[in-house]
């Protein structure tokens, strides 16, 4: 399985799905820490806040934002706290090694600059896309950054409550227009992501169905998504939905990733 999804990357017939757990290794702060920060801005006490929306956090967000009107000033201290500069990118081996992979195309559903970053670190060019806007600006030979779930630059573009959450769901905007034309010649990827996201899940049974009503299925390229841990029910579910598993067993998933990410490097870089 390896193998193919390496060929695919020579071929630059694939597409990197990024998820959260790439930036992890940065050191960047977890869901419960935002939590925290809304129920301190909001006046609670965080137990108490977090036993009120069951632990969910796009409930407890969409609460935050009509009690506040905006999410301003909780976009600017994650902003603040995701691009710390005493991070220090260059000791991240998991970005060197997904530079070195050279994805053409780049979906992530992460709000921070860290990919972006790693691109002007290691001088590769790019283009961030946010919105159809953005689309009109790509250029051959440049790695598209698509911007799944929005950008920091601009706060309306983040999928961060439940409401906005409800409406990426439609899976009907620019964005997802373009994914579904970009996975129909190439292969996904998909790190760093966890299997209850279910905002992902429903993304791959989306792009399956888009498939399996063209009648051209045996057609669809192969998919793949790294897994840290083996799940027999949910493996047999992505495969039925045509993406692959790829288990490295570690119950750490940033041990697991860069295991990984080492393995498919020296293929892909192999002669």
């Amino acid at each position: 399985m390896i193998d193919e999804l390496a060929t695919a990357i020579k071929k630059k017939k694939a597409i990197l799905f990024a998820g959260s757990g790439v930036s992890k290794n940065l050191g960047l702060p977890d869901y419960s820490e935002m939590i925290q920060q809304i129920a301190e801005n909001l006046g609670f006490n965080p137990e108490e806040f977090r036993a009120w929306g069951d632990r969910d956090f796009l409930t407890l967000a969409e609460y935050y934002f009509l009690e506040k009107g905006s999410l301003g000033e909780l976009r600017s201290w994650m902003d603040r706290k995701w691009h710390n500069p005493k991070i220090e990118l260059q000791h991240s081996e998991i970005h060197r090694m997904l530079i070195d992979l050279h994805f053409p195309l780049i979906y992530t559903t992460n709000f921070d600059r860290w990919l972006e970053e790693a691109h002007d670190h290691y001088g590769r060019p790019y283009t961030k896309i946010t919105n159809v806007a953005d689309i009109t600006q790509i250029e051959d030979g440049k790695t598209q950054i698509v911007k799944f779930h929005g950008d920091f630059d601009d706060d309306s573009s983040i999928v961060l409550t439940e409401s906005s959450f409800f409406k990426r769901l439609d899976f009907e905007t620019s964005l997802d227009i373009k994914l579904r034309s970009d996975s129909l010649e190439k292969s996904l990827l998909f790190i760093g992501y966890s299997l209850s996201d279910i905002n992902i899940r429903y993304m791959l049974y989306k792009l399956h169905n888009q498939w399996k009503i063209s009648k051209y299925e045996h057609l669809r390229p192969k998919s793949y998504i790294l897994l840290n841990e083996p799940n027999p029910i949910k493996e047999t579910i992505l495969k039925e939905r045509g993406i692959i598993p790829i288990i490295y067993e570690n119950e750490n998933p940033g041990k697991a990733l860069h295991a990984f990410l080492t393995d498919l490097l020296h293929l892909v870089q192999k002669e």
